[in-house]
């Protein structure tokens, strides 16, 4: 019997880039040496003192549930966190824990939109920002930028967005996927826009806060412009920065009021995050941070070497990336010299089949033509892509 999905779910598609790094473990399974250039997530294992920090925790009993928003170590982790590296004030009520950053988005748009609002969206975006506004029954207005807007919005832009149905925008950076990051002056003067619209909720999206290496030092909107605290939720996790992407810790910061409703929603779908990883996440926060540096670093080296050698390639067009690890170039020239090559989707199989590198296309970050080049993977794979590209050009 075939049974209908239902509309919310016929709505949106499934995470492209799951499903390039799905596509690559097919064609592995067939004897090809692929190299992933498509992964979210750091190469690096998670530092010992964080998986001890859990080991300790399955010893001592700690296998219940927990509150839903958060064990209390842990809001108090991220409450000094906040404090300590952004300068950003919260109290008890003011914080919660998810599954993931991603989860924690999932539930702000559950708790806040409503069918008919719009959610302000610069592209390119993160894959999953647009099909949870549709799962909220919001509409995504999206802002398209270019490469030769370094992949940034501007303040005339985003006021001509602005609609009375406006409820949100969402801003991240670093970017994923292009890596830019918005420098203190160019957040202000965008954050002097929203301070005339009182009613529209902001989000930032700070995963990528200290994988970090254009600035120096990192800033958010709030950061840039304190009068919009009231109307700000900062999304942030443990994911990125301490290489525990399996392990699903998110937490946000936000008005009281709004987390509330973001903990009703979570305490009807998931309730508390994993008791064990919420542990390991205190450690992460409160302990040594030496980790953070070292991978930024290897990070950066990674990235100078794939940006030279991208930008050797006649067709490409490159910028530098400010944090992440992530390239995102331009590669319209390359489609329109290669034949049978008529957009970016093609390219990547194109890739694919005669590089055998695989990388998402940037269609799916709604940037037609152009790529997302993740650098978390070794400096040999790199090299070995590099070359292959190069040769099957």
């Amino acid at each position: 019997m075939d049974i209908p999905l239902s509309q919310r779910a016929q709505s949106i598609k499934p995470s492209p880039t799951l499903a390039v790094t799905a596509r690559a473990a097919e064609l592995r399974a067939e004897g090809k040496d692929i190299i992933g250039l498509g992964a979210g997530e750091p190469d690096f294992d998670t530092p010992e003192h964080i998986k001890e920090a859990a080991i300790q925790a399955l010893k001592k009993g700690q296998t219940k549930y927990t509150a839903v928003d958060g064990t209390a170590d842990l809001k108090l982790a991220i409450i000094n966190k906040f404090k300590r590296e952004n300068d950003l004030v919260y109290n008890n009520n003011q914080i919660l824990v998810s599954c993931g950053a991603k989860h924690s988005l999932y539930n702000l748009f559950q708790a806040t939109l409503n069918p008919g609002d719009e959610i302000i969206i610069p592209a390119p975006y993160w894959v999953s920002y647009p099909d949870m506004a549709k799962l909220a029954g919001a509409e995504p207005v999206i802002l398209k930028t270019t490469i030769e807007d370094s992949f940034k919005i501007t303040p005339d832009k985003l006021r001509g967005a602005i609609s009375d149905r406006t409820r949100m925008v969402v801003f991240n950076s670093p970017s994923n996927p292009t890596g830019v990051s918005y420098s203190e002056e160019e957040l202000a003067a965008l954050g002097e826009v929203l301070l005339d619209h009182r009613e529209i909720l902001i989000v930032t999206d700070d995963i990528y806060e200290h994988i970090l290496w254009g600035q120096d030092k990192f800033v958010n909107i709030v950061n840039a412009c304190p009068g919009l605290y009231d109307q700000t939720v900062v999304v942030n996790g443990v994911s990125k920065a301490y290489s525990m992407t399996g392990w699903r810790i998110g937490y946000v910061g936000g008005p009281e009021s709004i987390i509330k409703g973001m903990k009703k929603i979570q305490s009807q779908s998931t309730s508390n995050a994993s008791s064990m990883a919420q542990a390991a996440a205190v450690a992460a926060l409160d302990g040594d941070q030496t980790y953070i540096k070292e991978s930024t670093g290897i990070f950066k080296e990674r990235h100078d070497f794939v940006l030279k050698s991208l930008q050797d390639i006649n067709g490409i067009n490159c910028l530098a990336s400010e944090g992440t690890f992530y390239s995102f170039p331009d590669m319209n020239g390359l489609i329109e010299k290669l034949d049978g090559i008529s957009n970016d989707i093609e390219l990547a199989e194109f890739f694919l089949e005669k590089a055998e590198v695989a990388m998402v296309p940037g269609s799916a970050f709604g940037a037609p033509g152009c790529m997302r080049i993740s650098f978390a993977t070794s400096m040999e794979n790199l090299e070995k892509s590099m070359e292959r590209i190069k040769a099957a050009l």
